[in-house]
């Protein structure tokens, strides 16, 4: 990726990405290949701001599955390097018009959601099978999410009306209104609501007439592990360049991890952890690691994990 001469930008190399904050236009940020008729398409919030001149590579089975199947995603192999989990989309130049419905759909997604969205494009395009049916608009590309959410009408615009950082990670919300729904039903759980503001925890409870609980939600990732665990890239997206380490998050931040498998198992249901039990990072101390794996140490009952962060905050 790079625009222009390298002598123009190497004082000053960072480079924003426009995105229209109404949401009429849909930024793409993607290499074409003319020649072999397709496209790979990276997330434009990821790469805003970026850097000239960077690489996003990706394998030749990568590129012969888009000419086998027409449309596919995947996660983008970043082995040895610390950065959030980025997944790639590519397509032929038939799909061009279902990336950009896909875009559409995708702002704001995490990793996991972002990959699963690629992987039902029924929920974003008609995908026509023939040159006759472009011109048929199919009613779940007006509402490409509506389908998973499994909640009316009326109970989506409100829980995007209740977001501050509207057309940001919807399917986010969607998953804490769900996480909100099931913790309010445990036996013990009082004053469960979510939590409206930047940087802070999603959700806040308490259990048994115990001390405020703050629990921190994350989507797994679409791919599981070897041993078939899930995953969860448990970073910010940026960091502070005065403070590479601010990109982790630190144990106390929260009191309680929520893991959402939708990603995974496409249904809203989630296992739960003490942040202290979570592998430290290699290079930060006193912060958690970025690569989070959903073991037999996450409790889909989240009884006995808020009872020990209720005695740990007395």
């Amino acid at each position: 990726m790079k625009y222009g001469s390298k002598a123009g930008y190497h004082t000053r190399n960072t480079h924003r990405i426009w995105r229209d904050p109404l949401g009429l236009f849909t930024t793409l940020f993607l290499g074409i290949s003319p020649s072999e008729d397709f496209f790979v398409a990276a997330d434009p919030a990821m790469h805003d701001p970026t850097k000239f001149f960077i690489r996003i590579e990706f394998k030749d089975r990568h590129a012969a599955e888009i000419q086998a199947r027409g449309w596919c995603a995947w996660e983008r192999d970043r082995r040895g390097v610390d950065e959030p989990i980025e997944v790639l989309v590519g397509g032929r130049s038939r799909h061009f018009l279902d990336l950009v419905r896909y875009e559409r759909a995708a702002e704001g997604l995490d990793p996991g959601n972002r990959q699963l969205l690629a992987e039902r494009p029924s929920h974003f395009s008609s995908m026509p099978s023939g040159p006759g049916d472009r011109d048929k608009v199919d009613e779940t590309a007006l509402h490409p999410l509506a389908k998973e959410f499994e909640l009316s009408t009326g109970e989506i615009l409100n829980v995007i009306a209740g977001a501050r950082r509207l057309k940001m990670a919807v399917r986010g919300w969607v998953a804490k209104e769900h996480l909100r729904d099931e913790l309010a039903k445990v036996p013990g759980v009082t004053e469960c609501e979510r939590v409206d503001a930047d940087g802070s925890p999603d959700i806040r409870l308490r259990f048994q007439g115990g001390p405020p609980l703050m629990i921190e939600c994350k989507n797994v990732l679409r791919n599981k592990d070897k041993e078939g665990h899930a995953r969860v890239d448990f970073q910010r997206t940026r960091a502070s360049k005065k403070d590479p380490c601010s990109r982790y998050y630190a144990p106390t931040d929260f009191d309680v991890v929520a893991a959402c498998l939708h990603a995974v198992t496409e249904r809203w249901e989630f296992r739960y952890v003490l942040p202290n039990v979570l592998r430290p990072h290699a290079k930060c101390p006193g912060k958690i690691g970025s690569s989070v794996i959903v073991n037999d140490q996450w409790a889909a009952n989240p009884e006995a994990v808020f009872a020990a962060a209720s005695a740990a905050g007395r």
